[in-house]
């Protein structure tokens, strides 16, 4: 396939800079994998019960006239939930480059086996960013572990997405279905950001318990912004709406984390929180272009 294309961005309302690639295939194997998407859709009250395609979920976007930054997670280590091939889900998604903007993910417990497929996803395919779980990956983020696979993405200029904060992964499945929230407090990322000042490192979600720590190290560090997916606006702290409105305003991203919440509930929400009006252009899609370089 050539290399990726990216969306007319000056005709699109906004960019969703986080939502999940979880059906390339359109069929899974029989691994718990669908009890484990029954248990998060009830989590999120989500209208969707199974996730939708990669092309319904660009069937929709494209109705709404926002593009959306799209990845899968992969988790297998962790999990045993199959890992979806990054070259599938791109194969998938090149055929909806009008809305979609494909990043990948790598467990970087892979090492140099997964150190050289970013190296080829980024030359070769032309990818743009590369999506992290520590909680799901079973990580700590400044785990030199992980640094050979942070070297390509930083040499090919592209982002490093981390989850952060308290998951709906697992929740109200025994043991948390064995995953633990301590590895995605984003002060780990603290170190990724002061090792690689050129990386540029989005901290995914508002990061409870730890919001203070996520908006530290955005205000101290240049290279790391924030996405406001996963939580509807509605429940934002109020700490987090001050630095949205303040001196964060050009480094908040809007996200939804479709399916599990999807951006008209989203949007509805944003717009009933006293942001500024000025500001608001920036977080549904000027800050997200500038960090796309679009």
């Amino acid at each position: 396939m050539p290399k990726l294309k990216l969306p007319a961005i000056d005709d699109v309302v906004a960019i969703d800079i986080h939502t999940h690639a979880e059906e390339p295939c359109g069929c899974h194997a029989d691994d718990g994998y669908d009890d484990f998407q029954a248990q998060m859709a009830e989590y999120f009250k989500s209208p969707n019960k199974h996730p939708p395609t990669v092309p319904e979920t660009a069937a929709y976007y494209r109705s709404k006239n926002i593009a959306a930054v799209i990845f899968p997670v992969d988790a297998e280590r962790e999990t045993g939930f199959r890992r979806y091939n990054n070259y599938e889900m791109l194969e998938v998604a090149s055929e909806h480059l009008d809305v979609l903007i494909p990043f990948v993910s790598i467990d970087p417990h892979k090492g140099k086996l997964g150190a050289r497929e970013a190296r080829k996803l980024i030359e070769e395919y032309g990818v743009r960013g590369f999506k992290f779980h520590p909680t799901m990956q079973g990580f700590y983020a400044n785990d030199r572990m992980a640094y050979p696979l942070y070297e390509e993405i930083n040499n090919g200029g592209a982002i490093a997405l981390f989850h952060t904060g308290q998951t709906g992964v697992g929740s109200g499945m025994p043991g948390g279905m064995g995953m633990r929230l301590k590895y995605s407090n984003p002060m780990y990322m603290d170190d990724v950001a002061a090792d690689f000042p050129d990386l540029k490192i989005i901290l995914a979600h508002p990061s409870f318990p730890w919001q203070e720590e996520a908006l530290s190290v955005a205000t101290h560090k240049p290279n790391v912004y924030i996405d406001l997916s996963g939580w509807s606006p509605k429940y934002f702290p109020p700490i987090l709406v001050r630095y949205i409105n303040s001196i964060l305003q050009d480094k908040m991203l809007f996200g939804s984390d479709w399916p599990v919440i999807t951006p008209d509930r989203w949007l509805s929400d944003f717009a009933k929180i006293e942001i500024r009006d000025e500001i608001r252009p920036k977080v549904l899609k000027a800050n997200a272009r500038k960090l796309l370089g679009i």
